[in-house]
């Protein structure tokens, strides 16, 4: 099986190569962007006006962080230090400049998204726009279960990317990917969205990824995946390439998910996820046979957590799952997707099949 691996961030020659150097949820949507395919003014088809929209929203980010040294165990023997008269001291951490990319999201509060592992061990982040200003950023949250992370920046004349619905998609739609591959500087690649709700990644706790073909490489993580409309739809994330480049296969996080990580990393800095105490396991063709259905979709409740929210609500052992607020829930992991992406407090209305016949029962997510 080929290697999944997040496009995380590119060294320190890329990064210097990028110019970035050290020395309400989400304010007013901009006006969506020229529909797509639009003849040029040479009669060529073209999503140039389209990308001249949204391309200033697109930022390439520099990372400062720290890595220690690799230490001989020898050295953590005192009777060792002794003998050969090395002093007691730390080895020192040497400095690590690495380059990604984030997408301004809100103008006026200056918001950056981008992914978690581009700034998890940062100490400096700094900012470079397609206007080529500097600007250090100050990191106000990050959820490693998403791989999202917010920052923000303190400029004026910034440019926001207006969220689109990721719920709409649709396999064959065309899309751009937008960042900073390999430290180059911005770059744009088309393609099509492969395929939907990808999961069993095994690179983040929720997952349910688009697929697309648009070439995704190092340093491109954080950046932005955007339909023909001029609207973010992803943040890319992770390819699957045995040499660490771009064979096809990408992935960006929804942007479903982004907004309502990102909701509570601008309130609290942190996701406070909520819970409903059950156990749950994917509805197998057999399982599916055994209990009546007709189907297989949807999330079978193998227990309840005693006291539990679902307890309290009246969710039994055997309920099958098959749609939470009303949009149909195709797996376990789609239902743990749900669930696991609202605030503690949140009203929830669940939807199962019992005995043959369906009922809704309203949970509200705890602690």
């Amino acid at each position: 099986m080929k290697a999944v691996a997040r496009v995380a961030a590119v060294g320190v020659v890329a990064a210097l190569a990028a110019g970035a150097l050290f020395g309400p949820a989400f304010g007013p949507a901009a006006t969506p962007a020229v529909a797509a395919l639009p003849a040029g003014a040479t009669g060529v088809t073209t999503i140039a006006p389209m990308l001249e929209q949204v391309t200033p929203a697109v930022v390439n980010i520099a990372v400062l962080s720290r890595a220690p040294q690799a230490e001989n165990p020898l050295l953590r023997d005192p009777f060792f230090r002794r003998f050969f008269n090395i002093p007691d001291q730390q080895p020192q951490a040497r400095p690590q400049v690495s380059a990604g990319s984030g997408v301004i999201v809100d103008a006026a509060r200056g918001y950056v998204i981008t992914n978690n592992h581009v700034v998890e061990n940062a100490q400096e982040i700094a900012v470079t726009l397609k206007d080529r200003r500097r600007l250090r950023a100050k990191l106000v949250g990050r959820d490693a279960a998403t791989d999202i992370a917010l920052l923000k920046i303190e400029a004026k004349g910034l440019t926001a990317l207006p969220m689109g619905d990721s719920d709409r998609l649709k396999v064959g739609d065309f899309v751009v990917a937008i960042g900073n591959p390999f430290g180059l500087g911005q770059t744009v690649t088309s393609g099509i969205i492969s395929a939907l709700g990808r999961s069993g990644l095994k690179i983040e706790g929720y997952e349910d990824f688009i697929q697309t073909d648009a070439s995704i490489n190092p340093g491109n993580s954080g950046g932005a995946l955007v339909n023909f409309n001029g609207e973010l739809i992803g943040i890319n994330t992770a390819i699957i390439g045995p040499a660490g480049g771009s064979v096809g296969i990408g992935f960006a996080v929804p942007v479903g998910i982004v907004r309502s990580v990102i909701e509570q990393l601008g309130e609290f800095g942190e996701v406070r996820r909520g819970r409903l105490g059950v156990a749950i396991q994917d509805l197998t063709p057999d399982l599916a046979e055994s209990l009546n259905l007709s189907g297989d979709e949807g999330a079978l409740i193998a227990k309840i957590e005693s006291g539990s929210p679902a307890d309290g609500a009246g969710l039994r052992s055997g309920d099958v799952v098959v749609a939470v607020d009303g949009r149909p829930v195709r797996s376990a992991t789609d239902f743990r997707n749900r669930i696991g992406l609202l605030r503690v407090g949140t009203p929830v209305q669940v939807t199962v099949v019992r005995n043959g016949g369906q009922r809704s029962l309203t949970v509200r997510t705890a602690k």
